[in-house]
């Protein structure tokens, strides 16, 4: 089982890679016309912050400072930052996504396209009410399990490993919440 949860959390992480990439990045390039390796050595400080404590709230001051410096204006970091930590999760959808997955896996459940679609609108929807901060996404996790009844018991296969799955998803949603607020800062600046 040791090599599944290796298989699952190397399976996350690539998820969490890849729509920081294509999302974030070209989110900063396309709307503000800023380089991605400036996007993201600007906002590296709050992505090691955040990827070590686990909590998008506890993040916010480092975070702020790091849109500050990409350019966002305070107002706009002030607002947008504290409402990402809330309900800007992708970290959270993508973990909820592929630990249902392999939970139901476990469970002996094969899940079909059309389960599979619920999954991910349920594991969106149920981390758009995440807290920001440590272990929040496992509480969220049971509910998406019994939309598709497995065993919620099944959580105890992933407990003990959570917290590497928590620092990627965390770090992921304050990236996310970095992006937002400079883009917002363009596209405000746009209208004065």
């Amino acid at each position: 089982i040791l090599v599944s949860l290796l298989l699952v959390i190397v399976c996350a992480y690539l998820g969490y890679i890849v729509h920081a990439v294509l999302v974030y990045s070209l989110s900063a390039k396309i709307f503000v016309g800023m380089n991605p390796v400036k996007f993201f050595k600007g906002a590296f400080a709050a992505m090691i912050f955040a990827f070590t404590s686990t909590s998008s709230a506890a993040t916010l001051p480092v975070s702020k400072e790091c849109a500050a410096e990409l350019g966002a204006e305070d107002d706009i970091a002030s607002f947008v930052l504290p409402l990402g930590s809330t309900i800007n999760m992708d970290g959270t959808a993508i973990y909820q996504c592929v630990a249902t997955v392999f939970l139901a896996s476990c469970a002996n459940i094969h899940l079909t396209i059309g389960q599979m679609i619920i999954v991910v609108v349920t594991a969106t929807l149920a981390s758009i009410g995440t807290a920001g901060v440590s272990g929040a996404g496992m509480i969220m996790l049971a509910m998406v399990l019994e939309t598709l009844g497995i065993p919620v018991s099944y959580i105890g296969l992933i407990v003990a490993v959570d917290r590497i799955f928590d620092m990627g998803r965390t770090c992921l949603n304050v990236t996310g919440d970095i992006s937002c607020a400079v883009c917002v800062t363009k596209w405000e600046g746009r209208k004065k």
